[in-house]
């Protein structure tokens, strides 16, 4: 019977069982593309991803992202777990591992650096593939439908509600307090609305909620729905993560600054995460966003590939 080798992590956190759960096929060379997101799909994580040799020998390795129903360009706790998974191995396809790795994805290069504590890797960091891009505006309405919340929470003193990528698009908005985010419930019409009216670059509507705390705005509490994608709630979201942190910082009335934000997501699940993001702004513009986190190693087995 031949079979395929994977491992799971639980990403941005250090204690197993929170944090985001990604499964890693770490040689995913045979399989086709619908295997992928069968397999994808069989795990029901919010993302699976599938390592394949690079097609430019200078880069480490080609990264297939799969949610449980779709390849996505980018993401963060895949590339950030994938990173810690190849980290502890002694080679990629035959080249040695080293402190810096380059993975090859649909929204481009994805370069990561590897943190080691007594000489094993313990974290990773990821810089944003692409500048930040600000979409359309979203409704606040449809934003509170999509969540079944009155209108009245969502805060729009810094920004109104829209929609913000480095790779990956979110809708992004703003609650005014923690009691509004822990009441938050994804309703699936809500969202089948919002994703009817919008464009969003052929992801599904996807919400990322947030609240700043009054001590330090640049602490944020955050929830993630994408219903749409089978995803009801995500415990991390890199991607959304970044995006929201870049949105925040050009927003932000200085013109050069290097601003160290800390995001915990997924409390609300029992999921505890930590992502920690540096965004650095120059002349107005922010140049460099690195998404960083803990991980922790959960299972490892195979999967039966029987025709």
């Amino acid at each position: 019977m031949n079979t395929l080798s994977y491992v799971t992590v639980d990403v941005f956190t250090s204690t197993r069982f929170e944090g985001n759960p990604l499964a890693v096929i770490s040689d995913a060379r045979g399989l086709s593309d619908a295997a992928m997101q069968k397999i994808a799909t069989e795990f029901n994580y919010s993302e699976v991803t599938f390592v394949l040799p690079p097609e430019d020998a200078q880069n480490s390795a080609r990264v297939r992202i799969f949610t449980p129903t779709m390849e996505i360009p980018f993401a963060g706790h895949p590339n950030v777990g994938t990173a810690y998974v190849l980290g502890q191995q002694a080679e990629i396809f035959g080249k040695p591992v080293g402190d810096t790795l380059r993975f090859e994805e649909r929204a481009g290069i994805v370069e990561v650096s590897l943190k080691r504590n007594g000489g094993k890797v313990a974290a990773a960091a990821i810089r944003a593939p692409q500048p930040l891009t600000i979409g359309d505006a979203v409704a606040v309405e449809a934003i509170a439908g999509c969540v079944s919340l009155d209108p009245g929470i969502i805060v729009s003193t810094t920004h109104a509600p829209a929609f913000a990528s480095v790779g990956l698009n979110f809708a992004v908005a703003e609650l005014n307090g923690l009691e509004a985010l822990a009441a938050a419930r994804p309703n699936l019409a809500g969202f089948q609305a919002a994703a009817s009216r919008q464009t969003t670059s052929g992801h599904d509507f996807s919400l990322f909620l947030y609240v700043r705390t009054v001590e330090n705005p640049w602490n944020i509490r955050a929830r993630m729905f994408a219903p749409l994608d089978n995803v009801p709630e995500d415990p991390a979201t890199g991607s959304a993560s970044a995006a929201l942190g870049a949105y925040l910082v050009s927003l932000a009335p200085e013109a050069d600054m290097n601003a160290r934000i800390t995001i915990e997501q997924g409390v609300e699940m029992g999921r505890r995460s930590v992502i920690t993001l540096d965004v650095v702004k120059s002349n107005g513009i922010v140049t460099d966003v690195v998404i960083s986190g803990s991980c922790v190693s959960v299972m490892r087995g195979e999967i039966s590939l029987q025709d």
